[in-house]
């Protein structure tokens, strides 16, 4: 079980990147987000409040199929990057002339309060986080007593082909490495979500020129290994990377295009009532307890 932050993510370069992404999805996140969406006719249970985190990189139109399926749910917008949240405010509130107000709770903006929702969504955000961990555990915090999590995330098998092209050139790793998906099932055991269920699929884009498909990935991240190129390059690295990418990602189901792979993860994951742990002198949260007690965990049986 891993207790620390993946060894491939620059955590400094992770926050550089989180305050200045630009304010708006990439194709592949609203996709992502639209498949995730589908996945929710499979929850009985719909939520009375539920969190959007980080929802102008994740989705605004992912945004919208969430607040249609559930549209008497308030909604608890945690935009955390401060760059994003005025695209984020424009967007989803409500001004006061707005019909929408009329037909379900306006969103509200800022982080959750602990067990405060039902549903908390997060839409390709976690393979870019420094310490994983340390957010598991808060949207943790922040669900309520059989709440779950909705997540996606990019996978191992992102960009191999372009990873072979840096390894066959000699150069440094051509991005961090991503999480496989059984981790992740560990890691939201540990922070004391039950029943995680991790499923992954394949998407393969192709694009164009190299130079589009070199746009497509700055607008979805950054590489974020700490072994990566440590200065800038010139005029003919970047050409030679040009002709590299032409020559060994060439689709030949589709010439003329180059393809590159994206393998993408999907997690849901449920918070049980706590459990007590008895020792000579235990503590429990006033929050907590009073789930022992709604459901019955915390009563004696003798």
């Amino acid at each position: 079980m891993p207790t620390e932050r993946p060894p491939t993510i620059d955590p400094v370069a992770a926050a550089r990147w989180h305050a200045a992404a630009p304010a708006a999805a990439p194709w592949l996140h609203e996709e992502v987000a639209r498949r995730m969406e589908d996945r929710l006719q499979w929850i009985r249970q719909a939520p009375t409040a539920w969190c959007h985190w980080d929802p102008v990189r994740g989705g605004l139109q992912g945004h919208a199929l969430v607040s249609a399926r559930y549209p008497k749910a308030a909604c608890q917008v945690a935009e955390t990057a401060a760059h994003c949240l005025p695209a984020a405010e424009q967007a989803l509130a409500r001004p006061w002339w707005s019909p929408a107000r009329w037909t379900g709770p306006a969103p509200q903006f800022g982080l959750p309060l602990d067990a405060s929702v039902q549903m908390l969504w997060a839409n390709m955000a976690l393979h870019m986080a420094a310490d994983p961990q340390a957010l598991i555990a808060q949207w943790h915090r922040a669900l309520a007593t059989d709440g779950y999590l909705m997540f996606s995330c990019l996978g191992p098998d992102t960009a191999r082909e372009l990873r072979g092209v840096y390894a066959a050139l000699g150069w440094p790793p051509a991005g961090h490495a991503f999480t496989d998906m059984h981790d992740w099932g560990d890691m939201l055991v540990h922070a004391g979500f039950a029943e995680p269920v991790m499923d992954m699929e394949r998407i393969t884009l192709t694009f164009a020129t190299p130079e589009r498909l070199l746009q497509e990935l700055r607008e979805l991240g950054c590489n974020l290994h700490p072994g990566r190129f440590g200065a800038l390059r010139g005029r003919g690295w970047r050409e030679r990377l040009h002709a590299a990418l032409a020559e060994h990602l060439a689709d030949p189901a589709q010439p003329g295009q180059l393809a590159l792979t994206f393998e993408i993860i999907y997690g849901h994951a449920f918070k049980p009532a706590p459990r007590l742990k008895m020792s000579a002198s235990s503590a429990v949260s006033l929050q907590d307890m009073r789930a022992m007690l709604a459901s019955g965990t915390g009563r004696s049986t003798g």
